[in-house]
């Protein structure tokens, strides 16, 4: 990846994992990968959060990251709000300074 590499970071309601997952997977030109896991949401207001929700004092997430291209963003961000128009779905972007594998010394 060059200087115009970024880290696109997206959190986002649980249940829309798999919405999330196939618009990415089928992404055209393809993205080279990405990483999603389960997390929890902590904060102050859980207007939205469902009984179970609140009485964990917490409210299930999923994360996503990939590193694409900085000239792919709009279109692939116009794309999530488009076609998966998620509800509540956060966002943010961050520089690469370095991307590499790391091999054990033979």
């Amino acid at each position: 990846m060059d200087q115009s590499a970024c880290k696109l970071t997206l959190v986002y309601p649980a249940a829309f994992e798999a919405q999330l997952v196939e618009l990415l997977m089928d992404s055209d030109p393809p993205l080279a990968g990405f990483t999603s896991w389960g997390a929890d949401g902590h904060g102050h207001t859980f207007e939205k959060a469902n009984m179970r929700e609140r009485v964990r004092g917490r409210v299930a997430r999923g994360v996503l990251v990939l590193l694409l291209e900085r000239q792919r963003l709009p279109e692939l961000l116009e794309a999530i709000r488009t076609k998966v128009a998620i509800p509540d779905l956060l966002y943010w972007i961050e520089p690469i300074e370095g991307f590499g594998r790391l091999s054990p010394a033979s």
